[in-house]
């Protein structure tokens, strides 16, 4: 173990050391769910559901919620009927707390039929959407590009490439934005080692920090660990300005150069500030697909980061047979306590029969977490 004096004096120079003592970590003195706020999602006739739902705040009245595989049709006795699926769409919420309004985009395709707001540059596969970062009168949205693969059920599909997708006009209507992609030279989806970026993007002391995962095989999960990245904070779309944290705190430029820490993450989740604890959150699904929503902690967006904390545990999983768990994440525009996290996650079915046949799936569920 290190002594006391030179992990602080490591930690203080930006290393990433071992985490701190579990006497140290938060602790949940309340979780809850939110019914009132899972509300503003449902609907009935159009916008029907849908997966993902990371939030970018464009202002301190209007937030952008970017979500992926998405359902668009009607819902009828407890049922999706006359259903499409398109593979992204934008919620417009304006306003906040119990007066906010939601609105949903979803674009049109030359039949005038629901279609995708992202699109690849060359028609291949499609885009998911991942973190946004609003700056400079910009939004730049990180774009997994998917294909099909001939899995079965719920995960026949596989990432390619990782795109940025940056918008000029994002206070316009999202379906009238322009969007103009980059790819980004970072991520790499070989099958002995992945590598990506965009999971989470916060804005903290002048710079964009970038998080991301680097992935390695494994049964029956695949073992994630965290990469940080940073640029100044309007230079997110310059990529020769990332640099890439290193084992000893320094930032690289090559991103060969970054090393990885806290494990066992989904390719979603979300780092925040929490001001009541003056510390930062990472909060993920553990696993990736599990009934436990976890968070680390550290005083620095670069950590040292703690052992993961239990900060709720999803019900549905051992209550209906053949759903899973996931995509959990924390939304600070949400919260009303400096001490607490709303959080969100899904809920999904293996097969697509219940998701079809059960309208209660496949919505934003949020949870007020508070910490002491």
């Amino acid at each position: 173990m290190l002594s006391a004096m030179l992990l602080i004096s490591l930690v203080a120079a930006g290393v990433p050391q071992d985490p701190p003592a579990a006497n140290a970590l938060p602790t949940v003195a309340n979780a809850k769910p939110l019914p009132e706020l899972d509300a503003k999602f449902r609907r009935v006739d159009g916008w029907v559901g849908g997966d993902g739902a990371f939030s970018v705040a464009t202002s301190d009245k209007r937030t952008l919620w970017l979500f992926s595989d998405t359902w668009v049709g009607t819902i009828r006795d407890g049922k999706r009927k006359n259903v499409a699926m398109v593979n992204n769409t934008i919620g417009v919420q304006d306003g906040n707390g119990a007066d906010a309004k939601i609105t949903f985009a979803i674009a049109k395709d030359k039949d005038d039929k629901p279609g995708t707001l992202f699109v690849p540059p060359d028609g291949k596969g499609w885009f998911w959407i991942f973190a946004g970062h609003h700056a400079d009168g910009k939004l730049h949205v990180f774009l997994p590009r998917q294909e099909k693969t001939k899995d079965p059920g719920s995960f026949g599909f596989r990432a390619v490439d990782l795109w940025l997708g940056t918008v000029s006009n994002p206070a316009d209507e999202p379906t009238a934005w322009k969007i103009a992609y980059t790819k980004v030279p970072f991520a790499d989806f070989a099958a002995e080692r992945k590598r990506s970026f965009g999971s989470s993007v916060l804005t903290a002391d002048g710079h964009a920090y970038i998080y991301g995962y680097e992935e390695k095989p494994g049964k029956p999960f695949a073992s994630r660990k965290l990469l940080i990245a940073r640029t100044p904070v309007e230079k997110l779309g310059d990529f020769d300005s990332w640099r890439f944290l290193g084992a000893k705190g320094e930032w690289k430029p090559d991103v060969k150069d970054a090393v990885s820490f806290a494990d066992n993450l989904g390719t979603e989740f979300s780092v925040s500030y929490v001001p009541g604890l003056k510390r930062y959150a990472l909060v993920y699904t553990e696993l990736g697909l599990s009934d436990r929503i976890v968070g680390r902690f550290a005083e620095s967006p670069m950590g040292p980061w703690s052992e993961a904390v239990l900060l709720y545990k999803c019900p549905e999983m051992k209550q209906q047979k053949g759903v899973f768990t996931y995509a959990a994440k924390a939304h600070p525009h949400l919260a009303t306590d400096a001490n607490e996290l709303v959080i969100s996650y899904v809920v999904n079915a293996f097969e697509l029969a219940p998701v079809i046949n059960d309208a209660g799936l496949y919505w934003p569920r949020f949870v007020r977490v508070t910490l002491k």
